[in-house]
């Protein structure tokens, strides 16, 4: 294993739509103070992440680390399932 793995960004989402082949659209919402005002404000952020076998489904809680570029907009991989939906 390369020592510079760890380096790579690591994100968690929510699955929000598995319906591409190999491909699924990760959505991530953080909570971040507002520089100035203070307030709390609600980023959110879609990610195309590849999944090699399938085996997410919408509403699946999951884990994405980013890799080099697999297509035009792709350039993260599922790391693991971290809540099966219900």
């Amino acid at each position: 294993m390369n020592k510079f793995r760890s380096i790579r960004k690591q994100r968690k989402g929510i699955v929000i739509s598995d319906k591409m082949n190999k491909t699924i659209v990760v959505y991530e919402i953080k909570k971040v103070k507002h520089p100035y005002y203070g307030k709390s404000v609600t980023k959110k952020k879609k990610y195309m992440v590849h999944d090699e076998k399938n085996i997410s489904k919408n509403g699946d809680k999951v884990s994405i680390m980013e890799t080099r570029p697999i297509s035009k907009k792709k350039s993260w991989r599922l790391v693991s399932i971290l809540e099966k939906s219900k």
